[in-house]
């Protein structure tokens, strides 16, 4: 799915019905909504959190309790792809921290930790429990393990020039993060509904 490809708020509520539909209480379907919402804008916004309310039922302060509690949900708009290094104890020893403080350098991103070009977005995360692989980088929740400083740079530089990057695990190369946002809302990677 290209970006003219991506759903917009008008044509959002049809796919946020066909969420709800799999649910035996709508309330149910609160987060996929949310993934949903921020496979639109890269972040689940004040206007997303409104949209899941109204279509649930809910209040927005039910809504927002919920997309501020779970790590998967940015406030802030995320880069076209979401590179999280593990620092949790094991990666840290084992290369966590300096693979995160060489991609801080190599990659430069704003206070946001956001690049120029909205390329990747940086973070440190914290366990990804898959410490028999550390240490770990997720792109867009998407595995890459025993990585290293200079694997990690290849990574990031391969993201920022468009080339196919297959994660350690699953098939297939790697979808931007509004893309692997809408898959885990329930749809296909071709953006369909189930």
């Amino acid at each position: 799915m290209t970006t003219t490809d991506r759903p917009t708020w008008t044509t959002l509520e049809e796919d946020a019905k066909a969420i709800i539909e799999r649910y035996p209480r709508p309330r149910s379907a609160l987060l996929p909504l949310l993934h949903l919402v921020q496979s639109v804008e890269g972040h689940v916004s004040a206007d997303g959190i409104e949209f899941c309310a109204r279509l649930l039922g809910l209040t927005t302060a039910e809504v927002r309790a919920v997309a501020t509690f779970y790590t998967m949900y940015r406030r802030a708009p995320a880069g076209e792809h979401l590179v999280g290094v593990c620092t949790n104890t094991l990666c840290a020893i084992m290369g966590g921290d300096a693979i995160l403080a060489a991609l801080r350098e190599h990659l430069r991103p704003g206070e946001d930790g956001t690049t120029e070009d909205g390329s990747i977005t940086l973070e440190s995360v914290e366990c990804n429990a898959a410490c028999d692989y550390a240490p770990v980088v997720m792109v867009n929740w998407e595995f890459f393990d025993n990585m290293s400083v200079s694997t990690a740079r290849r990574l990031v530089d391969d993201l920022r020039a468009g080339r196919p990057v297959f994660p350690s695990r699953g098939e297939g190369p790697l979808c931007t993060f509004r893309q692997n946002a809408r898959i885990l809302a329930g749809f296909t990677a071709e953006g369909q509904a189930p």
